[in-house]
Order: C-alpha cells, then structure tokens, then sequence
C-alpha cells in the first residue's frame, strides 16, 4: 500500500455542499467578468469593479458596490463570508 491509497478524495461538488447555505465568497470583479457570472447585468464602463458574494457552490447571491456592503449582505443572509484572492 503507498501512502497515496490513504488520501480521502472529494469532489468540487462535495467541497461545495460542505458550504451550502452556510458559506459564501466575497470576490472584487470587473465589468466583463460580471457579465459572465451576473448575466442580468446592464452595460458598464470598462474598468468598472463590484463586490460579487456567491454561494459555496458559485450561485451569484449579490452585488455591491463596496466590500463592506457585500460583507453585509452575507450577514443578513446568515452566511459566513470568506474573500477569495
């Protein structure tokens, strides 16, 4: 037996489901990454940087204009946030 056959393997979605309904991640984005994960979003300048908090498992939860608001948000929707760099 090699010291590998003892390793505990988890998927993403099982990573995701340890955090469902109770983390979520705080991320800054720019315009066109907003477009991406946040379809619904109206056109913005170039360069234009919001807060983004999803779920665990990367469901969009909100945007905001400050990390403090979206800091916020987590709170009232009884998550724990974490930044994700």
């Amino acid at each position: 037996m090699t010291q590998n056959d003892n390793r505990i393997r988890v998927t993403p979605q099982q990573l995701a489901d340890i955090g469902e309904g109770a983390i979520a991640y705080m991320r800054e984005m720019d315009a066109a990454e907003l477009k991406v994960k946040f379809p619904g979003v109206p056109d913005m300048a170039p360069g234009t940087k919001l807060w983004a908090l999803f779920a665990a498992n990367g469901q969009p939860i909100l945007l905001a204009d400050g990390r403090d608001a979206a800091l916020a948000g987590a709170f009232q929707n009884d998550l724990q946030p974490v930044s994700l760099h």
